[in-house]
């Protein structure tokens, strides 16, 4: 018996070809066991088998004139000669020294004398057996019957090949339907329409959610140029018919995709429903045109949000007031407000820069100033929006508590600090060992960030800015002072630096959220924070952390 150790790579890859077929142990159908018979007839003789030879045996597939078998390899005449794919022709196998003592010959398991044998050869040149024809008595074929022989054994590896086909094309055709089954079930079961039209632009497909959002299936017979009429399609201002050359389809049929292109769906009867469409064109796998496909989500909700949000920045001083009374409407205000606000600013600050550039020439100095300074409001008021976000998320995202060592986390926070430390010359030092705490990196990284650039901003004009970070156990929680040689805090104002828009006056002017938000860092993990003088002037910030 062969093992692992002792097949080669070629044997390896002749038996996989051969497994590949899945002949073995299988019942021959009956166009096989008519080409045996043939064989047979050719070559004169009552006998005649086909032989698949795998690892350790000899497998007859179908026989005629006898009945077949299994029997080992190590037996098999075919096994012989057949891997050379040349045709074998004996015509008395007891006076051949390769067969004269083979069971087969010494009348063990037959008493084979003239024996002949076709290979059965895949176009990969790898052999699976052969087809065989022998007598108990010398024989002698002709050329031509050695010729027909050799047919037949061609037509055997193409009824192989078909049957192998065959299988495979079944196992695609159930692929392919489970695939479809399983496409179809997605696009019933989502919560997004889904549309497709052919290249001429006609319907082909609406899924669950597109029929229930029209009111109506895909109709083929309705012309594109109608679907606005039919299908109830409007802009989004609910009033004007989408034209064609609008709708969404019909885009990225015509431009090869389409995205975020917003349109209202009104059907009679039906709820209006806000919708945003993307889609593409669709292709064959030679290139030609089979279509386009788009999906639509709703997102009536969401711009019913965003409407309220617009009416709300037109009343901007008003919010900005009762957030000052409440945590939980900043939070609101910063998380969400916030992101719609960045837009229209940076929109507003581009065309204050194409002003800038392009009316150069023509605008005297008064305009200069006008335009100067309405994009340092602009940047004033993108500076506040990423401090309030800032803030929100310093509260609102999850403190994932993790081994921090916070000396690392020190230096990660003068690094992100240190262009600005390096324009005010100033030093930033850390001072013997920092505690490895159960606490948030990030939100670590940020408090420390804040607390070490509020000290170099607020450094005193009259001396060189030194800032100190240092650390003490005491009773069982970490006490971490961030001391600097500023112009200090008065105390007056040391405890409502922590509040919301909180300034000191006669210090530069700030936003107030930067020590809220380290104060919110420090009370969410469990800590305290407060401000107090240094020695020699300036300001220590001083918070504690839990120690365990």
């Amino acid at each position: 018996m062969r093992t692992d150790a002792t097949v080669s790579a070629q044997e390896r890859e002749r038996l996989a070809a051969l497994h590949e077929y899945r002949l073995l142990d299988a019942p021959a159908d009956d166009e096989l066991e008519a080409v045996v018979r043939v064989a047979a007839m050719v070559a004169g003789v009552p006998t005649a088998t086909l032989n698949l030879i795998d690892e350790n045996r000899q497998c007859q597939l179908t026989t005629t004139g006898f009945t077949g078998g299994d029997s080992p390899r190590s037996d098999s005449m075919c096994a012989v000669r057949f891997e050379a794919g040349e045709f074998v022709h004996v015509p008395d196998a007891s006076r051949d020294p390769a067969y004269a003592r083979n069971p087969w010959v010494t009348g063990l398991l037959a008493d084979v004398r003239f024996y002949a044998s076709a290979p059965l050869v895949t176009p990969q040149g790898h052999a699976l057996g052969t087809l065989c024809v022998f007598d108990s008595r010398p024989h002698e074929l002709t050329g031509e019957q050695i010729e027909r022989l050799t047919d037949l054994a061609g037509v055997v590896l193409a009824l192989f090949e078909r049957r192998r086909q065959a299988r495979i094309n079944a196992r695609m055709a159930a692929e392919a339907e489970a695939r479809q089954q399983f496409t179809d079930a997605v696009l019933e079961t989502i919560d997004v329409a889904v549309v497709a039209a052919d290249p001429t632009g006609r319907l082909t497909l609406f899924n669950r959610a597109a029929r229930e959002w029209h009111g109506l299936d895909a109709d083929a017979s309705v012309a594109p140029d109608d679907y606005s009429d039919r299908y109830r399609l409007f802009r989004t201002d609910g009033v004007t018919p989408l034209p064609a050359a609008e709708i969404p389809l019909l885009q990225a049929l015509r431009s090869g995709a389409v995205r975020d292109a917003e349109m209202l769906i009104r059907p009679d009867g039906h709820p209006a429903r806000h919708v945003v469409a993307g889609g593409r064109a669709l292709s064959t796998a030679d290139g030609r045109a089979a279509g386009a496909v788009v999906a639509m989500t709703d997102v009536t909700a969401d711009r019913a949000q965003r409407r309220a949000l617009e009416r709300a920045h037109a009343d901007l001083a008003d919010t900005i007031a009762e957030l000052r009374r409440s945590n939980t409407e900043l939070e609101q205000f910063a998380g969400v407000v916030s992101h719609d606000l960045a837009a229209p600013l940076a929109v507003v600050n581009g065309y204050l820069e194409l002003l800038a550039d392009s009316y150069e020439d023509v605008l005297d100095e008064r305009g200069r100033k006008w335009i100067d300074a309405g994009a340092r409001a602009v940047a004033r008021m993108q500076n506040l929006i990423e401090a309030l976000l800032t803030y929100a998320r310093a509260g609102s995202e999850p403190c994932r508590r993790d081994k921090a060592d916070l000396r690392d986390v020190a230096e990660q926070a003068i690094t992100d600090l240190r262009d600005t430390i390096a324009a005010a010359g100033a030093s930033v030092t850390v001072d013997g060992p920092l505690p490895v705490l159960a606490a948030d990196p990030t939100l670590m990284r940020q408090l420390l960030q804040n607390l070490i650039g509020n000290a170099v901003k607020y450094r005193h004009p009259d001396r060189p800015c030194a800032v100190t970070v240092d650390a003490e156990c005491r009773d069982g929680e970490w006490v971490l002072r961030v001391t600097d040689n500023g112009i200090g805090i008065p105390q007056a104002d040391r405890r409502r630096v922590f509040e919301m828009f909180a300034q000191v006056e006669g210090a530069s002017p700030g936003h107030g959220v930067g020590l809220a938000t380290c104060q919110r860092i420090v009370e969410r993990h469990g800590g305290r924070i407060w401000a107090g003088p240094a020695a020699g002037g300036g300001t220590t910030v001083t918070f504690t952390l839990p120690g365990a």
